[in-house]
Protein backbone atom coordinates (compact mmCIF):
# COMPACT_ATOMS: atom_id res chain seq x y z
CA UNK A 1 0.00 0.00 0.00
CA UNK A 2 2.81 2.33 0.73
CA UNK A 3 4.51 1.88 -2.81
CA UNK A 4 0.81 2.80 -3.88
CA UNK A 5 0.97 6.02 -2.29
CA UNK A 6 4.19 6.85 -3.67
CA UNK A 7 3.02 5.78 -7.14
CA UNK A 8 0.36 7.78 -6.48
CA UNK A 9 2.24 11.01 -5.06
CA UNK A 10 4.52 10.26 -8.36
CA UNK A 11 1.64 10.31 -10.82
CA UNK A 12 0.19 13.07 -9.61
CA UNK A 13 3.41 15.27 -9.54
CA UNK A 14 3.64 14.31 -13.13
CA UNK A 15 -0.06 15.04 -14.01
CA UNK A 16 -0.24 18.57 -12.55
CA UNK A 17 3.01 19.84 -12.73
CA UNK A 18 2.56 20.62 -16.65
CA UNK A 19 -0.80 21.76 -15.76
CA UNK A 20 0.24 24.50 -13.02
CA UNK A 21 3.02 25.73 -15.53
CA UNK A 22 0.10 26.16 -18.28
CA UNK A 23 -1.70 27.84 -16.09
CA UNK A 24 1.23 30.44 -14.87
CA UNK A 25 1.31 30.63 -18.82
CA UNK A 26 -1.84 32.08 -19.49
CA UNK A 27 -2.16 33.82 -16.05
CA UNK A 28 1.03 35.83 -17.76
CA UNK A 29 -1.39 36.73 -20.82
CA UNK A 30 -4.22 37.70 -19.00
CA UNK A 31 -1.76 40.09 -17.01
CA UNK A 32 -0.59 41.62 -19.75
CA UNK A 33 -3.94 41.89 -21.69
CA UNK A 34 -5.21 44.11 -18.48
CA UNK A 35 -2.70 46.10 -18.39
CA UNK A 36 -3.32 49.81 -19.35
CA UNK A 37 -1.91 50.95 -21.88
CA UNK A 38 0.40 54.33 -20.64
CA UNK A 39 -0.25 57.44 -22.10
CA UNK A 40 2.67 59.41 -23.62
CA UNK A 41 3.49 62.59 -21.46
CA UNK A 42 2.66 66.31 -23.47
CA UNK A 43 5.61 67.38 -21.96
CA UNK A 44 8.96 66.55 -20.21
CA UNK A 45 8.29 66.25 -16.41
CA UNK A 46 12.26 67.73 -15.69
CA UNK A 47 11.85 70.63 -17.78
CA UNK A 48 9.38 73.08 -18.73
CA UNK A 49 11.62 74.82 -21.51
CA UNK A 50 12.27 72.24 -23.64
CA UNK A 51 9.83 70.65 -25.93
CA UNK A 52 9.32 66.80 -27.11
CA UNK A 53 9.38 66.57 -30.83
CA UNK A 54 8.80 63.75 -33.39
CA UNK A 55 11.00 62.66 -36.18
CA UNK A 56 10.44 60.43 -39.47
CA UNK A 57 12.87 57.48 -39.96
CA UNK A 58 11.54 55.51 -42.71
CA UNK A 59 7.98 54.90 -41.52
CA UNK A 60 9.26 55.00 -38.09
CA UNK A 61 8.29 57.57 -35.27
CA UNK A 62 11.41 58.35 -33.24
CA UNK A 63 10.38 61.09 -29.90
CA UNK A 64 13.63 63.77 -29.82
CA UNK A 65 14.49 66.64 -28.19
CA UNK A 66 16.74 70.15 -29.62
CA UNK A 67 17.44 73.05 -27.40
CA UNK A 68 20.39 75.05 -27.05
CA UNK A 69 22.40 76.97 -29.36
CA UNK A 70 26.23 75.97 -30.48
CA UNK A 71 28.20 73.69 -31.64
CA UNK A 72 25.89 70.23 -32.09
CA UNK A 73 25.87 67.76 -30.14
CA UNK A 74 24.32 64.41 -30.03
CA UNK A 75 23.02 62.10 -27.04
CA UNK A 76 22.25 58.38 -27.01
CA UNK A 77 21.02 56.43 -24.52
CA UNK A 78 21.05 53.04 -23.12
CA UNK A 79 19.27 50.11 -23.86
CA UNK A 80 15.97 49.90 -22.07
CA UNK A 81 16.21 53.67 -21.16
CA UNK A 82 15.01 56.62 -23.06
CA UNK A 83 16.47 60.53 -23.61
CA UNK A 84 15.07 61.11 -20.15
CA UNK A 85 18.55 59.29 -19.15
CA UNK A 86 20.23 62.70 -19.49
CA UNK A 87 18.01 64.93 -17.91
CA UNK A 88 20.43 65.92 -15.42
CA UNK A 89 23.16 66.96 -18.26
CA UNK A 90 20.82 68.38 -21.20
CA UNK A 91 20.10 71.88 -19.08
CA UNK A 92 23.50 72.87 -18.45
CA UNK A 93 24.88 71.43 -21.90
CA UNK A 94 22.38 73.50 -23.81
CA UNK A 95 23.94 76.37 -22.65
CA UNK A 96 26.90 75.11 -24.68
CA UNK A 97 25.66 72.96 -27.55
CA UNK A 98 22.83 72.66 -29.74
CA UNK A 99 21.80 69.35 -27.96
CA UNK A 100 19.60 66.57 -29.65
CA UNK A 101 18.68 63.43 -27.99
CA UNK A 102 16.28 60.56 -29.16
CA UNK A 103 14.64 57.79 -28.38
CA UNK A 104 15.51 54.69 -29.98
CA UNK A 105 12.71 52.73 -31.71
CA UNK A 106 11.03 50.56 -29.27
CA UNK A 107 12.38 52.64 -26.76
CA UNK A 108 10.66 55.54 -24.55
CA UNK A 109 7.55 57.20 -26.37
CA UNK A 110 9.35 55.78 -30.56
CA UNK A 111 7.26 53.60 -32.29
CA UNK A 112 7.90 49.98 -31.61
CA UNK A 113 8.35 48.47 -35.45
CA UNK A 114 8.80 44.99 -35.99
CA UNK A 115 12.13 44.53 -36.37
CA UNK A 116 14.77 42.03 -34.87
CA UNK A 117 16.56 45.18 -32.83
CA UNK A 118 20.31 43.84 -33.71
CA UNK A 119 23.18 46.02 -33.21
CA UNK A 120 22.99 46.62 -37.22
CA UNK A 121 19.26 48.17 -36.41
CA UNK A 122 20.41 50.54 -33.61
CA UNK A 123 23.62 51.63 -36.05
CA UNK A 124 20.90 52.31 -38.79
CA UNK A 125 18.51 54.15 -37.04
CA UNK A 126 20.85 56.40 -35.19
CA UNK A 127 22.80 57.22 -38.52
CA UNK A 128 18.91 57.71 -40.04
CA UNK A 129 18.46 60.09 -37.46
CA UNK A 130 21.35 62.07 -38.03
CA UNK A 131 20.36 62.49 -41.49
CA UNK A 132 16.93 63.49 -41.03
CA UNK A 133 17.66 66.19 -38.42
CA UNK A 134 21.15 67.14 -41.20
CA UNK A 135 23.13 67.30 -37.93
CA UNK A 136 26.61 68.00 -39.20
CA UNK A 137 30.21 68.23 -37.02
CA UNK A 138 28.69 66.92 -33.94
CA UNK A 139 30.05 65.43 -30.77
CA UNK A 140 28.00 62.35 -30.18
CA UNK A 141 27.76 61.43 -26.58
CA UNK A 142 26.43 57.80 -25.59
CA UNK A 143 26.66 55.91 -22.61
CA UNK A 144 26.60 51.90 -22.79
CA UNK A 145 25.80 50.68 -25.76
CA UNK A 146 24.54 54.18 -26.98
CA UNK A 147 28.86 54.64 -26.80
CA UNK A 148 29.20 51.56 -29.14
CA UNK A 149 26.94 52.94 -31.55
CA UNK A 150 28.75 56.20 -31.66
CA UNK A 151 32.10 53.77 -32.07
CA UNK A 152 31.26 52.18 -34.40
CA UNK A 153 29.34 55.01 -36.93
CA UNK A 154 32.46 56.49 -36.42
CA UNK A 155 34.59 53.73 -37.96
CA UNK A 156 32.42 53.79 -40.58
CA UNK A 157 33.09 56.83 -41.60
CA UNK A 158 29.79 58.96 -40.52
CA UNK A 159 30.93 62.31 -42.03
CA UNK A 160 28.33 63.93 -40.02
CA UNK A 161 30.32 63.11 -36.84
CA UNK A 162 33.21 64.89 -35.23
CA UNK A 163 34.08 63.56 -32.15
CA UNK A 164 32.85 60.78 -30.11
CA UNK A 165 32.90 60.27 -26.30
CA UNK A 166 31.52 56.86 -25.69
CA UNK A 167 30.81 56.65 -21.21
CA UNK A 168 30.73 53.01 -20.17
CA UNK A 169 30.99 50.87 -23.75
CA UNK A 170 28.46 48.06 -23.34
CA UNK A 171 30.91 46.06 -25.80
CA UNK A 172 31.95 43.40 -23.77
CA UNK A 173 29.78 40.67 -23.56
CA UNK A 174 29.21 38.25 -21.78
CA UNK A 175 31.71 39.32 -19.02
CA UNK A 176 29.89 41.29 -16.29
CA UNK A 177 27.32 43.70 -17.22
CA UNK A 178 24.22 44.30 -16.05
CA UNK A 179 23.70 40.94 -14.73
CA UNK A 180 25.95 41.32 -12.30
CA UNK A 181 24.13 44.53 -11.35
CA UNK A 182 21.81 43.09 -8.95
CA UNK A 183 19.78 39.72 -8.10
CA UNK A 184 17.38 40.65 -10.11
CA UNK A 185 18.64 41.44 -13.24
CA UNK A 186 20.52 37.89 -12.63
CA UNK A 187 17.21 36.29 -12.25
CA UNK A 188 15.36 38.07 -14.94
CA UNK A 189 18.22 38.09 -17.58
CA UNK A 190 18.97 34.92 -17.37
CA UNK A 191 15.13 33.38 -17.69
CA UNK A 192 14.65 36.22 -20.24
CA UNK A 193 16.93 33.51 -22.96
CA UNK A 194 14.69 30.41 -22.05
CA UNK A 195 12.04 30.15 -24.76
CA UNK A 196 8.42 30.22 -22.94
CA UNK A 197 9.77 31.02 -19.68
CA UNK A 198 11.74 34.15 -21.02
CA UNK A 199 8.22 35.89 -22.43
CA UNK A 200 6.26 34.66 -19.22
CA UNK A 201 8.75 36.65 -17.26
CA UNK A 202 8.45 39.88 -19.49
CA UNK A 203 4.43 39.74 -18.94
CA UNK A 204 4.45 38.93 -15.37
CA UNK A 205 7.21 42.10 -15.20
CA UNK A 206 6.25 44.44 -11.90
CA UNK A 207 7.34 47.59 -10.70
CA UNK A 208 9.12 46.37 -7.49
CA UNK A 209 11.66 44.27 -9.64
CA UNK A 210 11.76 47.05 -12.45
CA UNK A 211 13.14 49.50 -9.55
CA UNK A 212 15.51 47.55 -8.81
CA UNK A 213 17.46 46.44 -11.80
CA UNK A 214 17.29 50.14 -12.94
CA UNK A 215 19.09 50.89 -9.64
CA UNK A 216 21.81 48.61 -10.57
CA UNK A 217 22.91 50.96 -12.96
CA UNK A 218 23.37 53.61 -10.31
CA UNK A 219 26.23 54.09 -7.67
CA UNK A 220 23.70 55.11 -5.20
CA UNK A 221 19.99 54.54 -5.30
CA UNK A 222 19.35 57.84 -4.93
CA UNK A 223 20.76 58.98 -8.09
CA UNK A 224 17.76 57.58 -10.15
CA UNK A 225 15.26 59.48 -9.82
CA UNK A 226 11.52 58.17 -8.60
CA UNK A 227 9.71 59.95 -11.77
CA UNK A 228 12.40 58.44 -14.29
CA UNK A 229 11.85 54.88 -12.49
CA UNK A 230 8.18 55.19 -12.62
CA UNK A 231 8.09 56.12 -16.64
CA UNK A 232 10.80 53.92 -17.27
CA UNK A 233 8.29 50.62 -16.02
CA UNK A 234 5.09 52.31 -17.70
CA UNK A 235 6.94 52.43 -20.80
CA UNK A 236 7.48 48.66 -20.52
CA UNK A 237 3.58 48.29 -20.60
CA UNK A 238 3.31 49.42 -24.23
CA UNK A 239 1.74 47.23 -26.70
CA UNK A 240 4.68 45.12 -28.12
CA UNK A 241 7.34 46.76 -25.76
CA UNK A 242 7.96 43.23 -23.89
CA UNK A 243 8.40 41.45 -27.47
CA UNK A 244 10.71 44.09 -28.45
CA UNK A 245 12.84 43.43 -25.45
CA UNK A 246 12.92 40.14 -25.75
CA UNK A 247 14.17 40.84 -29.43
CA UNK A 248 16.98 43.15 -28.49
CA UNK A 249 18.46 40.18 -25.18
CA UNK A 250 18.36 37.75 -28.08
CA UNK A 251 20.61 39.62 -30.47
CA UNK A 252 22.90 41.22 -27.25
CA UNK A 253 25.91 38.82 -28.10
CA UNK A 254 26.20 40.41 -31.15
CA UNK A 255 27.66 43.65 -29.48
CA UNK A 256 31.19 42.32 -29.00
CA UNK A 257 31.24 42.38 -32.70
CA UNK A 258 31.88 46.38 -32.81
CA UNK A 259 35.25 45.60 -31.40
CA UNK A 260 36.40 44.49 -34.66
CA UNK A 261 35.79 47.90 -36.22
CA UNK A 262 36.93 50.29 -33.84
CA UNK A 263 40.82 50.25 -35.61
CA UNK A 264 39.09 52.13 -38.37
CA UNK A 265 38.17 55.13 -36.56
CA UNK A 266 40.03 58.33 -37.48
CA UNK A 267 37.56 60.95 -35.30
CA UNK A 268 39.00 62.15 -31.44
CA UNK A 269 37.75 59.07 -28.91
CA UNK A 270 37.09 60.18 -25.30
CA UNK A 271 36.69 57.16 -23.31
CA UNK A 272 34.76 57.56 -20.14
CA UNK A 273 33.81 55.08 -17.32
CA UNK A 274 32.20 55.24 -13.89
CA UNK A 275 34.63 54.33 -11.30
CA UNK A 276 31.81 51.43 -10.41
CA UNK A 277 30.83 50.68 -14.11
CA UNK A 278 29.95 47.17 -14.67
CA UNK A 279 32.96 46.72 -17.39
CA UNK A 280 36.16 45.04 -15.47
CA UNK A 281 39.69 46.65 -16.08
CA UNK A 282 40.77 44.40 -18.62
CA UNK A 283 37.63 45.33 -20.59
CA UNK A 284 38.44 48.83 -20.44
CA UNK A 285 42.05 48.17 -20.99
CA UNK A 286 41.03 46.21 -24.31
CA UNK A 287 38.67 48.64 -25.53
CA UNK A 288 41.09 51.49 -25.48
CA UNK A 289 43.94 49.76 -27.02
CA UNK A 290 41.96 48.94 -30.09
CA UNK A 291 41.04 52.96 -30.87
CA UNK A 292 43.55 55.19 -32.65
CA UNK A 293 43.09 58.27 -31.10
CA UNK A 294 41.85 57.87 -27.62
CA UNK A 295 42.23 59.18 -24.88
CA UNK A 296 40.52 57.56 -21.52
CA UNK A 297 39.33 58.65 -17.71
CA UNK A 298 37.42 57.73 -15.03
CA UNK A 299 34.67 59.62 -12.74
CA UNK A 300 34.87 58.56 -9.07
CA UNK A 301 31.45 58.09 -7.10
CA UNK A 302 29.78 56.88 -10.75
CA UNK A 303 28.23 53.69 -12.19
CA UNK A 304 26.96 53.04 -15.53
CA UNK A 305 24.50 55.32 -16.22
CA UNK A 306 27.08 58.16 -15.40
CA UNK A 307 24.68 61.23 -16.48
CA UNK A 308 22.76 60.10 -13.37
CA UNK A 309 25.22 59.51 -10.81
CA UNK A 310 27.83 62.63 -11.41
CA UNK A 311 26.09 64.94 -14.32
CA UNK A 312 28.33 67.96 -13.67
CA UNK A 313 31.24 66.03 -13.97
CA UNK A 314 30.16 64.74 -17.24
CA UNK A 315 28.98 68.21 -18.55
CA UNK A 316 32.39 69.86 -17.24
CA UNK A 317 33.77 67.24 -19.23
CA UNK A 318 31.90 67.41 -22.93
CA UNK A 319 32.59 70.73 -22.32
CA UNK A 320 36.29 70.97 -21.82
CA UNK A 321 36.55 68.79 -24.68
CA UNK A 322 34.67 71.22 -27.13
CA UNK A 323 36.92 74.11 -25.93
CA UNK A 324 39.93 71.64 -26.95
CA UNK A 325 39.34 71.52 -30.60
Amino acid sequence: MGAGIEGMDLYTAVTFVPIGLVAIVAVSYAVEWLRPPPIAPQRLPWSTEITTRFADLGGVRVRYVKTGAGPNLVLLHTLRTQLDIFQRVIPSLGEHFTVYAFDYPGHGWSNIPKADYSPEDFYAWTNAFLEMLDIKEATVVGISIGGTIALVLAARSNSRIARVVAINPYDYWPAAGVRTSSLAARLILMGAGVPILGATLMRLRNRFVSDRIMEGGVASPQALPSALAKELYEVGNRPGHYRAFLSLLAHEHLWPRARSEYHAIKVPVQLVYGERDWAPEKERQRTRSLIPDVAISTITGAGHFLSLDRPDALSELVIDLSRSR
